[in-house]
C-alpha cells in the first residue's frame, strides 16, 4: 500500500503486516517479509519507519 502526503507530495509505503510507514519502498518490503516470517518486528528495520500523525502528516 502506498499513500501520498498532500503537503509534501512525498510517496510513503505501509507494511501490510504491521501497518508501519516507510519513505523507502525497500524498507517496507523488508518489514513485510520479516513480519510475515517471524510474526514480530525487527528493530533494525523499524528504525527506518516514520510516524504518521492523526492529520495524515509524516514525522
Amino acid at each position: 500500500m502506498s499513500d501520498k502526503n498532500s503537503n509534501t507530495e512525498q510517496q510513503m509505503y505501509q507494511c501490510s503486516e504491521c501497518g508501519l510507514w516507510y519513505v523507502e519502498e525497500e524498507w517496507k518490503e523488508k518489514c513485510e517479509i520479516w513480519c510475515r516470517e517471524n510474526k514480530s518486528c525487527n528493530l533494525e528495520i523499524i528504525k527506518h519507519s516514520v510516524v504518521r500523525d492523526v492529520a495524515g502528516e509524516y514525522n
